[in-house]
């Protein structure tokens, strides 16, 4: 990790922070969904940054990925348990950060939400060079049972490289054997969910994220300016309010066609039970020789 990289990530991780605290602030019965993650993108942009990734604002069982459409005009309830998850990259070198408001009047998912807050600074106080993620996820998983949730086992934590939203290590929420450890000089998400339910999520909705894997194949109908507008993003994800200047069904056929040959990858939302209630927090941080360095702080 040169001095240039840590800088920019510290920079993205400022910027996140100043987001996700406008985003807590703001979130009330209402307001649409769309205001708020198109205002924290807006916000990104006026910093002289970008979306690490689409803004993203899951409620209740939703645990993530609920991305608003163009046209999204959902709001906000009272008794919602709301998730706002935000990511910020300058030239590539991305932050990544999340909290949970509770919308409800008498305050029935602040236990849960101060049991996901208290699994990451649990996380945040053993990691350390060497240090294996499954004694991590082991501190996220007796903290939030010991608060009488459970973790969601399907979702981690990951690392950060520049233009790469998740690469290793996967740092679980429960404690695993194997796995890697931490190395000095990473940056790294961790981003502990505790849940009313069993902690298992799936996938379900339609996608409005999505991220480029691999190089296009010439197809027929491909539309070259639609094409040239997702690959300007260099592999990050994307949504498709990044392209409503473009033509919609330009847009949805050439997604679809690059969908089927493998080229994009859909990330639909990813829920729990109906009727369960899902919490997340996450910080990102730099892991050198001397300590943690906490990058989404404000």
């Amino acid at each position: 990790m040169d001095h240039t990289a840590l800088e920019c990530h510290r920079k993205a991780g400022r910027i996140a922070a100043q987001c996700r605290e406008w985003a807590r602030a703001n979130i009330q019965p209402g307001v649409t969904i769309r205001h708020i993650l198109e205002t924290v993108e807006s916000m990104i942009r006026q910093e002289g940054a970008e979306p690490g990734f689409p803004a993203q604002s899951s409620r209740n069982h939703v645990a993530a990925h609920y991305c608003s459409a163009p046209g999204d005009e959902q709001a906000y309830e009272e008794g919602d348990c709301v998730k706002v998850d935000i990511g910020v990259h300058v030239d590539g070198y991305i932050a990544d950060t999340a909290c949970t408001v509770d919308l409800s009047e008498d305050r029935r998912w602040t236990p849960l939400v101060k049991a996901s807050e208290d699994a990451l600074a649990a996380a945040i106080a053993n990691v350390e060079p060497g240090r294996p993620v499954g004694e991590i996820g082991a501190a996220i998983e007796r903290t939030i049972m010991a608060a009488g949730f459970q973790p969601v086992r399907n979702l981690t934590g990951h690392g950060l490289a520049r233009w790469k939203v998740h690469t290793a290590p996967q740092i679980p929420n429960y404690g695993e054997r194997g796995g890697g450890r931490i190395q000095p000089g990473c940056v790294i998400a961790i981003e502990p969910f505790a849940s009313t339910g069993r902690g298992m999520i799936h996938e379900a909705g339609r996608a409005e994220v999505f991220m480029m894997v691999g190089p296009p194949r010439k197809a027929k109908g491909l539309d070259k300016d639609v094409l040239r507008a997702i690959q300007d993003w260099r592999g990050l994800p994307i949504a498709r309010r990044y392209f409503r200047d473009l033509d919609p069904e330009a847009l949805e056929d050439t997604i679809s066609k690059l969908t089927k040959q493998g080229s994009l990858m859909r990330y639909p939302p990813l829920v729990e039970k109906e009727g369960v209630m899902v919490a997340q927090t996450e910080h990102s941080m730099y892991v050198s020789a001397d300590g943690v360095e906490i990058l989404t702080t404000v």
